[in-house]
C-alpha cells in the first residue's frame, strides 16, 4: 500500500482550512500535517514537517502567496507548491508560472477534480484547472522566431525524447527514471532543448512539442494532457 500524500495548506480562511482539510483526509486518504494563514507559522510548519506538497491560497492579506513562496525557497523549506486560488486572471495564472509552482488550481473546480489534480501533481506532473487551459496556451505562445521559421533547430534524438516527456507533463526525476539517466543529465539536456527552442521555460516548450512536435520528430503526448501539464 503506498503512502499517503503528506500536505501543508496556507490560506487566510479558516473555512477554508477545514474544510480542504475534510476533504483531503477523509474523502482521498491524505495527510494534512499542518495548516496556516499565518506566514511566519508557515515556514515553522514546513521545516517541522517537510511535506510531499503546499497547497497554498495566492491572495493573503498579510503576504501574497508567490511573496511567501520566494521567502519560504529562500529558507530552503518549500517543497512543490501548488497554488488554489479564486483568481481566475491570466496575469495571475502567468505570476505564478513563472514562479515555477507545481500547479493553479480553481476553488470553484469539482472536488474530485482537486484529488485528482493534487495526485497527479504527487507524481510530478504541472496540474492547471480545466478553465485555465485556454488562457495557459493563449498566454505561452510562443511568438515564431526565425530560427523556427527556417528549420534550424536541430535536437538530438535523446533531447527529442525528454521534449515528448516534457510535454507529456513529467517531472525531471520521472523522465530520469524513464529514460534511465541521472536526474542532473535530464536537467543539461532541458536547458539544451530551451537554448535550441529560444524559450524560457519547459511551459513554453511543452506547449511547442504539442502544436509543433510532429516537424521535429517529436512524438505527441497522449491528448488527455492539457498543453504545457509539467514542473
Amino acid at each position: 500500500m503506498s503512502k499517503p500524500i503528506r500536505l501543508v495548506l496556507i490560506d487566510d480562511h479558516g473555512l477554508c482550512r477545514r474544510g480542504l482539510t475534510e476533504l483531503l483526509e477523509h474523502k482521498a486518504g491524505m495527510q494534512v500535517l499542518g495548516s496556516t494563514g499565518d506566514p511566519d507559522e508557515a515556514e515553522r510548519i514546513l521545516k517541522d514537517h517537510q511535506p510531499d506538497l503546499l497547497i497554498m491560497d495566492l491572495r493573503m492579506p498579510l503576504i501574497d502567496g508567490l511573496d511567501l513562496l520566494e521567502r519560504l525557497r529562500a529558507a530552503g523549506c518549500a517543497p512543490p507548491t501548488i497554488i488554489l486560488t479564486m483568481s481566475d486572471s491570466e496575469q495571475d495564472l502567468s505570476r505564478a508560472l513563472r514562479a515555477e509552482v507545481r500547479g493553479y488550481l480553481l476553488k470553484d473546480m469539482d472536488p474530485d477534480a482537486v484529488i485528482n489534480s493534487i495526485h497527479r501533481a504527487a507524481l510530478g506532473e504541472l496540474v492547471i484547472a480545466p478553465a485555465m487551459t485556454g488562457k495557459l496556451a493563449k498566454l505561452l505562445q510562443p511568438p515564431p522566431t526565425p530560427m523556427l521559421r527556417e528549420g534550424r533547430v536541430k535536437l538530438t534524438e535523446r533531447e527529442r525524447e525528454i521534449l515528448h516527456h516534457i510535454a507529456c507533463g513529467k517531472s525531471n526525476k520521472t523522465i530520469a527514471r524513464a529514460l534511465a539517466i541521472s536526474h542532473d543529465t535530464v536537467k543539461l539536456h532541458v536547458r539544451h532543448i530551451l537554448s535550441k527552442l529560444n524559450m524560457s521555460s519547459r511551459v513554453e516548450a511543452a506547449v511547442f512539442a504539442i502544436e509543433h512536435g510532429a516537424e521535429y520528430g517529436v512524438e505527441p503526448p497522449p491528448k488527455s494532457i492539457p498543453p504545457g501539464a509539467d514542473q
